[in-house]
C-alpha cells in the first residue's frame, strides 16, 4: 500500500511526494476559479452605474469565497480525516457545475453563478492544508503548497486565454472548458494526498497533536491572543485585497504596462516570485525553536510590505520598468501572504503548545481577508470610478506598505511580550 511504503520512506521521499500531492491538488482547484479573470467582457453593459460587469463578475466570486471562509471556520475547524477527500471532489463538482450555467445563463443573471463558484472553492485550502499540518516538514511543505497558488493563478489565465486565442472558444464557455481539462488530474491528485500517512510521534513532539476544535476550544483560543490576532487579520485583510487586486485584474494591468499581447506573462513573471518564496519559507524549517521561527515569520511579513512599498517608489521615480515592478510587488505580496496561509498559525500554536489545528485561525484570517476584497472592489468601482486599474493599484500598494509597517510592528511587540510572559510551557527547541 502506497500509504505503508510513504510512512517507511525517507524524509526526501515524504516530502517531495507531499509537495507533489498537495500542489498539484491545489494548483488544478485553480482552475476552475480563475480562468474568468482573464476575459475582458467588453462588450457587456455595466451594473448599478458605474460599477462594471467584469468587476461585478469579481465581485460575486469573491463575496462566495469569502462566505466560504466563514463556514470554513466551522468545517474546517472540525473536519475528521476520512471526510476529506470526498468534500474535496464534492466542492469541485460544484464548482464546475457552476461554470457551465454561467455560460449557459444569460448576462447580467450569470453573476450570481460566479458567486455558486466561489462558495465552494473557499474551503479547498483548509482541506489541502490538514494533510500536511503539524509536522517537523511543515514549512516546506506549507511553501510547496503556497507555490501553487503562485503559480497557478497565472498559468490557468494562460489556459484560458489559449483556448480563447486558439480554440475559438468564447468569454463564457472558457471557465468551464479550463475547469473540464483539470478535473480527471485533480481527482488523481485527491487520491494522491489521501496516502500521505498522518504525523508520527517525533512530529507531534516538535509541533503539538493537531486534533478537531469544538466551539469553545475555537473560543478560548481567539480570546487568549485576541490583540495580536486583532492586529494580524487586519494587515491579512488588506493583504488578501491586494493580491486579488492583482489577480483579479492582472489583464487590465499588465496591458496599461505594454504587455497586452503576451498571454504567457501571467506565467513568466510569477515563476520567480514562486522559486524566491519557496526558497525563503523552505529556509525557515531550520529553526527548530518555534519561538524563534514565529518572530521570524512576523518580520518576513513586514520585509514583504517594505518591498512592496519600496518598488512602487521607485516605479514613480522611473527607476524601474513596469515588468520588473510587477515582479517585485508580487514578491514582497507573497512574501507576506505565504505565512499567513500556512506556517505562521502552524508555529504559533507549537510554540504556545496549543492542542488544536491552523485551519481554525488561517479560516478566521481568510473570512476577513476577502470581505476586503470585496470593500476595495466597492471603493474602486463606485469612490474612484475613472481612475484606472493600474493607478488604483500604485495607490493600494502606499497604503498595504505604511499599514503594514504600524500593524505588523505592533503584533511584533505583542507577541514577543507573550513569548517572554512567565508561566509560558515553552515548546522544544
Amino acid at each position: 500500500m502506497l500509504r505503508a511504503k510513504l510512512a517507511k520512506a525517507g524524509n526526501f521521499v515524504f516530502i517531495t511526494y507531499s509537495i507533489f500531492a498537495a500542489f498539484g491538488a491545489y494548483f488544478c482547484m485553480y482552475a476552475f476559479r480563475k480562468p474568468f479573470s482573464v476575459g475582458t467582457f467588453d462588450g457587456e453593459d455595466a451594473i448599478l452605474g458605474d460599477l462594471g460587469y467584469k468587476s461585478a463578475l469579481v465581485m460575486a466570486q469573491v463575496m462566495g469565497y469569502a462566505l466560504s471562509k466563514f463556514i470554513g471556520i466551522k468545517i474546517i475547524s472540525e473536519l475528521r480525516n476520512r471526510y476529506r477527500a470526498v468534500l474535496f471532489a464534492i466542492l469541485i463538482l460544484i464548482a464546475e457545475l457552476a461554470l457551465v450555467l454561467f455560460a449557459v445563463t444569460p448576462a447580467p443573471w450569470n453573476i450570481a453563478l460566479l458567486f455558486l463558484n466561489g462558495l465552494p472553492l473557499g474551503m479547498i485550502w483548509g482541506i489541502v492544508f490538514s494533510y500536511l499540518e503539524g509536522r517537523r516538514f511543515s514549512e516546506i511543505l506549507g511553501a510547496g503548497l503556497s507555490a501553487s497558488f503562485i503559480l497557478s493563478s497565472g498559468a490557468v489565465k494562460s489556459v484560458g486565454k489559449w483556448l480563447t486565442l486558439h480554440f475559438g472558444v468564447n468569454e463564457f464557455w472558457m471557465p468551464a472548458a479550463t475547469g473540464a481539462l483539470f478535473l480527471l488530474p485533480l481527482l488523481l491528485f485527491i487520491y494522491l494526498l489521501e496516502q500521505i500517512p498522518p504525523p508520527t510521534p517525533e512530529d507531534i513532539r516538535l509541533r503539538t497533536e493537531r486534533q478537531p476544535m469544538s466551539g469553545a476550544a475555537r473560543k478560548a483560543l481567539f480570546f487568549r491572543f485576541a490583540p495580536g490576532f486583532i492586529l494580524l487579520i487586519a494587515f491579512y485583510t488588506l493583504l488578501t485585497a491586494y493580491r486579488d487586486l492583482r489577480d483579479n485584474f492582472a489583464v487590465e494591468i499588465w496591458s496599461a504596462l505594454g504587455f497586452g499581447d503576451t498571454p504567457s506573462i501571467f506565467t513568466i513573471s510569477e515563476i520567480p516570485i514562486a522559486v524566491i518564496v519557496l526558497a525563503t519559507m523552505g529556509a525557515t524549517m531550520l529553526i527548530q525553536d518555534n519561538r524563534k521561527a514565529l518572530s521570524v515569520y512576523l518580520w518576513l511579513i513586514l520585509a514583504g510590505a517594505a518591498l512592496i512599498g519600496g518598488s512602487t517608489i521607485l516605479l514613480q521615480h522611473h527607476l524601474l520598468g513596469g515588468g520588473v515592478w510587477m515582479v517585485l510587488v508580487g514578491l514582497g505580496l507573497y512574501i507576506a501572504y505565504v505565512p499567513f496561509n500556512c506556517i505562521l498559525f502552524d508555529r504559533m500554536i507549537a510554540a504556545f503548545r496549543y492542542k488544536a489545528n491552523a485551519g481554525f485561525l488561517i479560516y478566521v484570517a481568510d473570512a476577513f481577508g476577502y470581505m476586503g476584497s470585496v470593500a476595495i472592489l466597492v471603493w474602486k468601482d463606485f469612490g474612484e470610478p475613472d481612475i484606472s486599474w493600474l493607478s488604483f493599484f500604485k495607490q493600494t500598494s502606499y497604503v498595504l506598505a505604511f499599514s503594514g509597517f504600524l500593524l505588523i510592528i505592533a503584533a511584533v511587540i505583542y507577541f514577543a511580550r507573550k513569548l517572554s510572559a512567565p508561566g509560558l510551557q515553552q515548546s522544544p527547541a
